[in-house]
């Protein structure tokens, strides 16, 4: 087992690539600490993990709430005594709207989830990982991450911003054992889509984000990206650091 003797947390883990990454990491030995806000999705992977003989404890909340945030790595400290792994998953997508559209509102809520969560996690997770002499944080980016042309401004902002964490993180705490990666899938057969209502997204963000997406090879299941996201947790990759990596197709090579 990769992973036997090792914690983990993992938010958005109620479904798409967090559920794969809380399913494949209890296989592989680890003890969980689950977050997201959908207390229905949230309380059944809990329960199916348990049944399997697995460990792991849920907390209902947004991520963007910094107490939310903060209190996953407080409930992996009281439960198991330290934090491994932390898996910056959580996130949403925006309307598509470009600068001249986008409201305080979407671009508030967008960079919370998806930014300031993950640095409020971090931040919390940083000190407890240095006592412990390691840890491993991945943060789930997107190719909006590294493109213009995926989504909206306030998304692919947010995720811009992920891998300057991600890096400044990996430079920063080096020589504390602690590592710091980023996955940025391509295309991934997950719900994030319930997170753009219809009748709110931008038809000229969506026309332009819709041919950078007319080019992508193939879509992703959310295993291919757990599989990664283990491989990035487990000490088969203890001297990566720092890497932002394609999860694509290809896509990015364009």
């Amino acid at each position: 087992m990769k992973l036997k003797g090792k914690n983990a947390i993992v938010t958005g883990a109620g479904s798409g690539m967090g559920l794969a990454m809380a399913n494949l990491f209890s296989s592989e030995g680890a003890k969980l600490i689950l977050g997201d806000w959908n207390q229905q999705r949230l309380d059944k992977v809990v329960s199916d993990i348990k049944a399997k003989g697995g460990e792991a404890i849920g907390i209902h909340g947004n991520i963007a709430d910094k107490a939310i945030a903060e209190s996953l790595v407080e409930k992996s400290i009281e439960a198991y005594g330290k934090l491994d792994i932390l898996c910056n998953n959580a996130g949403i997508m925006d309307y598509m709207q470009g600068i001249d559209e986008v409201t305080d509102e979407i671009w508030n809520k967008v960079l919370e989830i998806n930014l300031f969560g993950p640095m409020y996690a971090t931040r919390k997770a940083v000190p407890f990982m240095k006592k412990n002499k390691g840890g491993s944080i991945i943060n789930t980016v997107s190719t909006a991450g590294l493109h213009g042309g995926a989504a909206g401004v306030a998304y692919t902002t947010s995720k811009h911003g992920l891998i300057g964490l991600t890096r400044n993180t990996a430079w920063f705490y080096a020589k504390e054992g602690i590592r710091c990666n980023a996955i940025c899938p391509g295309g991934t057969a997950t719900n994030i889509a319930d997170t753009m209502p219809k009748d709110k997204l931008s038809a000229f963000g969506s026309q332009r984000a819709g041919v950078f997406g007319g080019i992508i090879p193939a879509f992703l299941q959310p295993l291919d990206i757990a599989n990664l996201a283990l491989f990035l947790a487990s000490d088969d990759s203890k001297n990566i650091n720092g890497a932002i990596i394609n999860a694509d197709a290809g896509w990015g090579a364009a």
